[in-house]
This record gives structure tokens, C-alpha cells and sequence, in this order.
């Protein structure tokens, strides 16, 4: 994983706890700048990119709300952070922001009280669903990448802590990078890390400045030794002209590296393409190869998000197609990994 070095941090009086502090004292050489609130930043020099490496931000989240979810997991965490050091081509969290530095939320405990008390007034024993037979399971990265945010704070191995020794709750994220000090982190199958896969050629066009596939497909193993629930996150599908023989070729790979015993209790989520006006519009600008592969307004069609935005998904026929071809080839290449969810 790129080492995060940002030149200047923006930060509010209520966010600099000891966490904070400490996050101060990580980088010496970056100016400091207090604001009012995290989500007002003034204007900034530098583009899409340029902002992402060289600006973070440090607030203290106040909207400590759990909300449902029923797929990745049974309900999404208040966010231990927003925004991401990646530039993917299809990320939602960068929609309708010109620019979207990393925000860090140093009240960890707060939140984490949050998910206590949520997860306290759920019925008990949790009636198994496919999220987890056991726990309640709490998405921790909705609106981040965990991996990196770890390696800014010890909010992420506290979360871990959290999850590992409470008796109801699980937690799990989607990641992109590999932050190899999580191996370290003990988490005793009480956290899920999902490794998010495209086939090679896609994913070098449209995963920007994340880890290479290769990376994160060495390193699922490394994770089950360590004591991760691993499971995989194929997403964004996207449909191109071989997209199919690309991913044979993956589900191949996968089936070469990853261990036994881990085969006997992974699963996957699949997810395709969803896209978005606006962010149509800012890539054509920053990355037109990318847009070239995921704007295809000959088989994609206007959908309103669960938030109530307007978004660009494949046309449900087509859709409905290419998902029964791509379950049929998974479970014919690796049929040991059973998909959770597909849509």
C-alpha cells in the first residue's frame, strides 16, 4: 500500500482528543489548519487526485446513526471515517464532491457506544440470516477504505478490539488495499475483511491508485492465518466485450491460491455496475479511458438509490441475463466459494 504523506491537515477543535493529537504528531511536516466544520473545507489548490494525496481532514462525527443494510451486513456503522486515498472510476462516495480528501472521525469510542447500544435493543439470539447464523454484523467501511484508514490511526484496531470481544456483534469492510500491520490486529474470525476483485485489465483502468490485484489476491491467505473471516467482493461487474473469459481467468487464479480450509467456508457478494451522471461528467476530465468502459447508455438505464439519488445501472433484462451466466461460470470454476448476494 502507497504511504500516505498529506502536506496539509485540516482539523476541528473537537477532534483533537488524544487520537487526534497523536494524528498531528504523525505528520510534523504537514501544515495545520483549524476549521469550523469537517464537511466545510475552504477552497482547494490541485486536482481530483493531487487533493486525495495531499489533504486530511480530522472531525468528530456527531450523527452517531446506525442504519440497515441486509446485504454486505445487517446494518452500517457511523462512519470511523469518509472518503479514500483510491480514485476509482466508479467510487459513490466521491459522487457530487469535485474533490474528497480522506476525513478521519477520532471519536472511535463514541461511535463504537453507538454500535453498542444499537446493537443492545436487537432481538437476542439473532434469528440466522446470510449476513451471519450467529452475530449482528456491523459494516465498518461503507464510506471508506478501512485498510487505509488504519494506516492513519489506531481508531481501526480499536474497532477490531470492539467487535472481537463483543458477545453479539460482528463487523466487516471491503477493502482494496493490503495494510499488512492488520495482520497483527488478533481479531479471532470476529472481523470479515472482503478483498475486492476485477478481473486484471479492468481493474489497472478503472481501480485507481489502489493495490494491484495481485497484491490483494496474495494476501487472502495471509489474512485467514491471521485470523480474518475472509470473503471475497466481486465488484463492480462490469460488462464488456470478454468480460466473462476475464473472469474464468480469475476465478481460476483464485481457485490456485487460496487454501483449503479457507475454501471450505468462503463466500462472495457480487455486485454490477452502478454508475452516476455527475461522476460521468467529472471522469470524462480526469480519466476518459475508464468512462470509455463503464458509460454505456445502449444497455444501461436511470435508477433512484435507496438515498435518493439518481444513478445509471444495466438494463434489468440484460442484467437478469448476465447474472444467471456469471453465477453459472463461478459455480462451475469455483464452486466452493458460495455467493451470499448477487444484484
Amino acid at each position: 500500500m502507497q504511504k500516505f504523506n498529506p502536506t496539509t491537515v485540516f482539523y476541528t477543535p473537537d477532534a483533537l482528543n488524544e487520537r487526534g493529537k497523536q494524528v498531528l504528531r504523525t505528520y510534523p511536516d504537514a501544515a495545520q489548519q483549524e476549521l469550523v466544520q469537517h464537511n466545510r473545507l475552504p477552497a482547494l489548490d490541485g486536482n481530483h487526485y493531487q487533493v486525495k494525496s495531499d489533504v486530511l481532514v480530522l472531525g468528530r462525527l456527531k450523527t452517531l446513526v446506525c442504519r440497515g443494510s441486509g446485504r454486505s451486513s445487517d446494518f452500517i456503522s457511523p462512519s470511523l471515517a469518509n472518503g479514500c486515498l483510491g480514485a476509482c472510476a466508479y467510487c459513490y462516495v466521491d459522487r457530487n464532491k469535485a474533490v474528497n480528501p480522506i476525513t478521519l472521525f477520532t471519536n472511535t469510542e463514541e461511535i463504537l457506544l453507538a454500535v453498542d447500544k444499537h446493537v443492545q435493543k436487537q432481538a437476542w439470539p439473532k434469528v440466522p440470516n446470510q449476513t451471519h447464523a450467529q452475530y449482528y454484523t456491523y459494516d465498518i467501511g461503507c464510506n471508506s477504505d478501512v485498510s487505509v484508514d488504519a494506516a492513519i490511526s489506531d481508531g481501526v484496531q480499536t474497532a477490531v478490539d470492539f467487535f472481537r470481544e463483543h458477545p453479539k456483534a460482528f463487523t466487516t469492510f471491503a477493502t482494496k488495499f493490503v495494510n499488512r500491520e492488520m495482520l497483527s490486529y488478533d481479531p479471532q474470525e470476529k472481523t470479515r475483511i472482503r478483498f475486492s476483485l476485477l478481473p486484471q485489465q479492468v481493474s489497472k483502468l478503472v481501480d485507481v491508485r489502489t493495490d494491484s490485484l495481485a497484491k490483494r489476491v496474495s494476501a487472502i491467505n495471509d489474512f485467514y492465518h491471521a485470523g480474518y473471516e475472509v470473503h471475497l467482493n466481486f465488484s463492480p461487474v462490469i460488462v464488456y466485450e470478454g468480460w466473462l473469459e476475464d473472469y474464468r481467468e480469475l476465478f481460476e487464479q483464485l481457485n490456485q491460491v487460496v487454501h483449503p480450509k479457507l475454501k471450505e467456508k468462503m463466500s462472495c457478494e457480487v455486485i454490477f455496475l452502478t454508475h452516476n451522471q455527475w461522476q460521468h461528467e467529472l471522469n470524462l476530465s480526469i480519466n476518459p479511458k475508464a468512462e470509455e468502459l463503464i458509460w454505456a447508455p445502449a444497455i444501461q438505464e436511470t435508477k433512484k438509490s435507496q438515498f435518493g439519488g439518481i444513478n445509471v445501472r444495466y438494463q434489468y433484462q440484460l442484467k437478469a441475463q448476465w447474472i444467471r451466466q456469471f453465477e453459472k461460470l463461478q459455480q462451475e470454476v469455483m464452486p466452493w466459494c458460495s455467493i451470499r448476494y448477487i444484484f
